[in-house]
């Protein structure tokens, strides 16, 4: 299977991507696919921070298993003034 994986803000930085499709074998967590990103863009492990995550639009936790999710987002911390 695969999936939409989409990188908003600084997390560019560190790929020099902000949309790209990735192979999510059955089974597969959020938290698998981060650490796949992590092995090939090691500058994203040292953020300090593990970003939010959406799969299809939807807010999701790390331990959500990927089948039948089309697009999964990451999306660093907001702040505001």
């Amino acid at each position: 299977m695969t999936v939409e994986v989409r990188l908003f803000a600084v997390l560019t930085d560190h790929t020099g991507w902000s949309r790209q499709s990735m192979d999510a074998p059955a089974g597969r967590t959020v938290e698998q696919l981060w650490q796949q990103l992590v092995q090939a863009h090691p500058g994203l492990g040292s953020l300090g921070y593990r970003p939010m995550v959406a799969c299809d639009c939807r807010y999701s936790d790390w331990d959500s298993v990927l089948d039948d999710v089309q697009e999964v987002a990451f999306l660093p911390p907001v702040s505001g003034g």
